[in-house]
């Protein structure tokens, strides 16, 4: 994964966090909602959206990028890991759909989220909102001397060198979250979804690899949370 490697590129821009997306729970008052993907009507339980349960199809996955963090009743967390460094802090989750990644530095949050299109998600603060397939890179100019730049793309693969990746990611040595889901019925295989940090100084590299066996398919998504060079003072 490269992140100049880009068939489509946007760039998007997003402001200092407000009292309303501090973390803390975000209740809805409303009856329902309407998934954008689907246009199905998905009700609101106890003022709180659902959550998906089940590994989503990979033609309905979808990637979105917030200026406010994600209440965790959204999804299903199985592994999570908590970065904190004097510049930013940062936490990790692989869930049931894909991935989610919440950035913080300075009063500025960037949340990142890997999910299916069906997972109905706030409105408000959604900086970017895009099917995931094909290839695509993206950036956003933050607030300050805070960036983000991610690509992310779809590659179906063909069953042979699917097995084998599935085989080398389940089998070898890793310093990273990884957590490999049960088989889905139809395939022996189960899912599995593997997040790989270097967090550095001044700047946080994620690289995310999900499979979708029943697809034969492969996610991979590479994003860089990073704050500018310190000026040096005379």
């Amino acid at each position: 994964m490269r992140l100049s490697s880009t068939h489509s590129s946007t760039v998007l821009s997003c402001d200092k966090d407000s009292d309303e997306s501090k973390i803390g729970k975000v209740k809805h008052s409303d009856s329902a909602i309407i998934s954008p993907s689907s246009q199905l009507l998905i009700p609101i339980v106890n003022g709180y959206f659902p959550v998906l349960s089940v590994r989503p199809k990979v033609a309905e996955l979808a990637f979105h990028v917030f200026s406010r963090s994600l209440h965790p009743e959204l999804y299903t967390i199985h592994k999570s890991r908590r970065i904190e460094r004097s510049a930013y802090e940062a936490q990790i989750d692989i869930t049931n759909c894909g991935h989610v990644i919440t950035w913080t530095s300075g009063g500025v949050i960037l949340c990142e989220v890997a999910t299916s299109a069906h997972q109905p998600l706030p409105k408000r603060r959604c900086l970017l909102s895009k099917p995931l397939k094909g290839s695509r890179t993206e950036r956003a100019k933050c607030r300050g001397d805070v960036g983000y730049r991610t690509h992310f793309q779809l590659e179906p693969v063909e069953p042979e060198l699917f097995r084998m990746v599935q085989k080398q990611l389940g089998q070898g040595p890793t310093a990273g979250l990884m957590h490999t889901f049960d088989a889905s019925g139809r395939m022996a295989l189960g899912a599995l979804s593997y997040i790989n940090v270097e967090a550095r100084r001044r700047s946080m590299l994620v690289q995310a690899i999900h499979t979708f066996p029943d697809d034969y398919a492969i996610v991979k998504v590479e994003s860089l949370f990073s704050l500018a060079p310190e000026t040096e003072t005379v």
